[in-house]
């Protein structure tokens, strides 16, 4: 008898716990975006700060105190400090790898503290960039289209605490994207903005001698220079791969072969090349043009054309 009371009790209990289990609401339906298509939302970070100091750490904290199942990805820390066109030219390297709905918080920003805006951006892709009105976006939009933007005015979208004239990186940009990427409406955070600041683009020319270009950064740690000429337009100044070509860097004529890859030609000597984005680059095999050579960006880069003489006149 006893047994079959027992018995009676913990099926009892059993209900009972099966109950409450139901009864208890889900953690993951609680969570705003990861809710309603099971994915994490996802942050792409960017900034100039490097990695001496705590500034990134405090930003990611301030990201995940608002929206800690978000999944945050570091493009880089290590921007040149005040390049605003490298970082353009990161943003725009980087963007297209990554779905619609992604946040981009990129932080290079001069003008910190002064009237330069605080804006998000909306792409035609339907990706969103949190970042300062200084032209960091320009190469973006070109490439993918202006859906909207509008300045960060709404307070509720910032940190809640003084603003410090001078780290909107934790103060304005990182708890606004962070809520942007909590599903809370971007038509909210503050008015449009008629006209974003561009930079002024830097192009190439090409003439009957050849094609002048400059040299707007390096392929870091590996030191090989990046210039702005397409590969297409390099292409047809009718070099072929073998060829040796006698080029100006900064004024001053270098010879380097072209090659399809840096084995193509011994440890330590140089080539010119098409890098894994479609420009003309320039590098050492198995070493360091940048240090090797003294050169640094900015600078300019003339190559002319198969059979013509070395300097343009």
């Amino acid at each position: 008898m006893t047994s079959r009371i027992r018995l009676l009790f913990l099926s009892l209990l059993a209900l009972a716990l099966a109950g409450a289990a139901c009864s208890k609401p889900s953690l993951q339906s609680d969570s705003a975006s990861s809710g309603r298509s099971g994915a994490r939302p996802t942050i792409v970070f960017m900034t100039d700060f490097g990695t001496a100091n705590d500034a990134v750490a405090i930003c990611k904290a301030v990201m995940l105190g608002i929206v800690p199942y978000a999944r945050i990805m570091d493009i880089t820390h290590q921007v040149t400090p005040y390049s605003i066109e490298e970082g353009a030219r990161f943003l725009e390297a980087v963007s297209p790898y990554y779905p619609a709905g992604t946040v981009f918080v990129a932080v290079i920003d001069p003008g910190v503290g002064t009237s330069r805006k605080a804006v998000i951006v909306k792409s035609k892709k339907g990706q969103y960039f949190v970042l300062p009105d200084n032209g960091l976006i320009t190469l973006v939009v070109d490439r993918d289209g202006l859906a909207s933007a509008r300045e960060i005015t709404n307070p509720g979208w910032t940190i809640q605490a003084p603003i410090s004239s001078t780290f909107h990186g934790r103060d304005i940009f990182s708890p606004a994207g962070a809520h942007l990427a909590a599903g809370w409406d971007f038509n909210l955070v503050g008015p449009e903005v008629p006209q974003l600041v561009r930079l002024t683009p830097k192009t190439f020319s090409a003439s009957d001698k050849g094609m002048a270009g400059d040299i707007i950064g390096l392929d870091d740690p590996f030191g090989s220079l990046v210039t702005d000429i397409p590969g297409d337009e390099f292409k047809k100044l009718g070099y072929n791969f073998g060829d040796k070509l006698r080029v100006e860097i900064n004024k001053r004529p270098v010879t380097l072969l072209y090659a399809k890859t840096f084995m193509d030609v011994p440890v330590g000597d140089p080539l010119l090349y098409i890098d894994s984005r479609g420009r003309v680059g320039i590098a050492v095999n198995q070493g360091n043009y940048s240090k090797k050579f003294s050169v640094e960006p900015p600078g300019t880069i003339f190559i002319p054309r198969k059979g013509a003489p070395l300097k343009e006149k």
